[in-house]
């Protein structure tokens, strides 16, 4: 591997800098992106191993990014267990027969990822073909609660009221799709391995809706069983959740290589709460991007700074990267982690 500063810094290993990637670094701010969307449906596009590869290199290409990762969706492996997707330009995603009883929960399959998603393994296996060895490729799953959450509600949701009903109605039946989820989570993420990733991330978004005692029940065991499944690998692993603050120490216990946290709390706190043996990626506010870039470098300063001399640091953003950002200020971000605070302004960002 050329450039293996992510892969040492998720395993804790001192830097000569921290490695930078971006959450959602392929997507809608990009318009190359928007050109291979033309071609074809959001999903269709995650289900065509050659238009997902050309997503994924965009960012390794046009940012430098220091690690790819794999241009899919989290909800591609729900899909395969046996629930209608739909994709919204406006909405986002949706289930329009939601999970609402054991009935429901009990029809549900847990796929043999080959056969139902093998299009992801295609994929992986031609991006590493395009990176020839240049940077490690991430791969990814949702995990089981943010999952339900999705299969519960049917759409994205402000509240989490319908899962959290299940969750305090019939406890049972939200464990046996968890259970059902986790173990559709980890064959997907196997597949992956054997495809070819070389790390995984777990996104578990909407666990910071609850509480830690319902995160320790609900959500925690799931990621952890996961995380036990595929040590054997011997890949480093990633948990994310947005609105860690409150569930930082248990995060911890879920066993990845790195806890990656949003931008509501200091890097300087994070790394007083996260033992020395765990990594620790984040945490810059995806909004700083939309501003000017005097404040974006201060903003990073600001974050490089609370992690100055800790081992096992990945630069990236707190939450994904939104469709309005200027490609100019995101290139800029990669150049201040890479290169120094000193590096120059790209034309079109000192427009911004």
């Amino acid at each position: 591997m050329k450039n293996d500063l992510f892969l040492r810094a998720c395993r804790g290993e001192k830097t000569e800098r921290p490695p930078v990637w971006i959450m959602r670094q392929a997507g809608r701010y990009m318009p190359e992106y928007q050109e291979i969307r033309k071609k074809t449906s959001f999903l269709g596009l995650c289900k065509t191993p050659d238009l997902a590869a050309q997503a994924t290199m965009l960012p390794v290409d046009m940012l430098g990014v220091d690690a790819a990762i794999l241009f899919s969706d989290i909800l591609i492996p729900v899909e395969a267990m046996g629930m209608e997707l739909e994709f919204s330009e406006h909405k986002g995603p949706s289930f329009p027969r939601p999970v609402q009883s054991r009935m429901d929960v009990d029809r549900l399959l847990v796929p043999e990822p080959v056969a139902h998603t093998g299009f992801v393994a295609e994929a992986i296996r031609e991006i590493n073909r395009r990176l020839s060895g240049r940077l490690p490729l991430i791969g990814f799953a949702g995990a089981p609660f943010t999952l339900a959450t999705y299969m519960v509600e049917g759409e994205i949701s402000k509240d989490f009221s319908r899962v959290k009903q299940m969750m305090f109605s019939d406890p049972e039946t939200l464990h046996t799709l968890l259970d059902r989820i986790t173990e559709t989570v980890i064959r997907y993420l196997e597949m992956q391995i054997e495809a070819g990733i070389h790390a995984y991330q777990i996104f578990d978004t909407w666990a910071g809706s609850l509480s830690p005692v319902h995160y320790r029940s609900f959500a925690l065991p799931y990621v952890r069983r996961i995380v036990d499944s595929l040590q054997r690998h011997g890949i480093p692993s990633i948990l994310y959740v947005n609105g860690s603050c409150a569930l930082l120490e248990d995060m911890v216990t879920a066993g990845t290589n790195v806890v990656s946290v949003d931008w509501r709390m200091s890097l300087a706190n994070v790394r007083e709460r996260v033992p020395a043996s765990v990594s620790i990626q984040g945490n810059l506010d995806p909004v700083s991007l939309l501003g000017t870039p005097a404040i974006l470098r201060e903003e990073t300063r600001r974050v490089l700074e609370d992690m100055k001399g800790r081992p096992g640091y990945v630069f990236n953003l707190g939450h994904g990267i939104l469709p309005s950002t200027p490609v100019s200020m995101a290139k800029y971000l990669v150049s201040l982690v890479q290169k120094g605070l000193d590096a120059p302004v790209p034309s079109k960002a000192q427009a911004v």
